[in-house]
């Protein structure tokens, strides 16, 4: 993901944009898509506790912290919001999402359910998307092609999945919600509700 830039602000208001769905979903996909397309956009790096990938980068993808770090983070009330997913902790720091949003600036987040209902409640002015796959069957292939996890983790994701969507479903603290088949028109569509929710450009 890219990493935060220095442009210059136009004083037009800025604002948070959330994106959930299941593990296999295509939401890193979508949202680099949203950094190279939306103006002002800010990649919001969570920090988490799960083990780096390859090709990760260390506060660039993730910023990767012990348990214990991580804890102590969330005593100093460092995260807008936290949770735990598939065994790991989550979480996004709160100062520099506020410092870019106060920059006229979109502040991206890509995070689970858990997160994005503790979003909801602090931040109810957020836009927040959650990603679909087209089939069950789609999600299994897609997360099975990414060769990142053993079959044990790969079968605690495809069940967490099926509860995540329910509990979505049942927070209503999604207003909108994207079947991602066809990628491109996928970030079209999600495009078009944040620039019509935000009024940007």
């Amino acid at each position: 993901m890219p990493s935060e830039g220095d442009p210059e602000t136009s004083g037009e208001a800025g604002g948070l944009i959330v994106i959930s769905g299941p593990s296999g979903a295509g939401k890193t996909s979508i949202c680099n898509a949203l950094l190279e397309r939306l103006p002002r956009a800010y990649w919001s790096v969570s920090a988490t506790t799960r083990p780096e990938r390859a090709q990760e980068v260390d506060g660039r993808n993730y910023r990767f912290v012990s348990r214990d770090e991580f804890a102590r983070m969330r005593e100093r009330g460092e995260f807008i919001e936290a949770a735990e997913y598939v065994g790991n902790w989550y979480g996004t720091p709160a100062e520099p999402v506020h410092r870019v949003i106060a920059e006229g600036r979109y502040a991206i987040l890509e995070i689970d359910v858990q997160g994005g209902m503790q979003v909801a409640e602090k931040m109810p002015e957020s836009t927040r998307i959650f990603i679909l796959p087209p089939t069950c069957d789609t999600l299994a292939a897609r997360l099975e092609g990414r060769k990142t996890e053993s079959a044990e983790q790969l079968r605690r994701r495809l069940a967490a999945a099926d509860g995540e969507i329910a509990v979505a479903r049942d927070s209503g603290c999604y207003h909108h919600y994207v079947v991602n088949d066809v990628l491109e028109d996928t970030i079209a569509e999600v495009l078009s509700i944040i620039r019509t929710e935000n009024q940007c450009p």
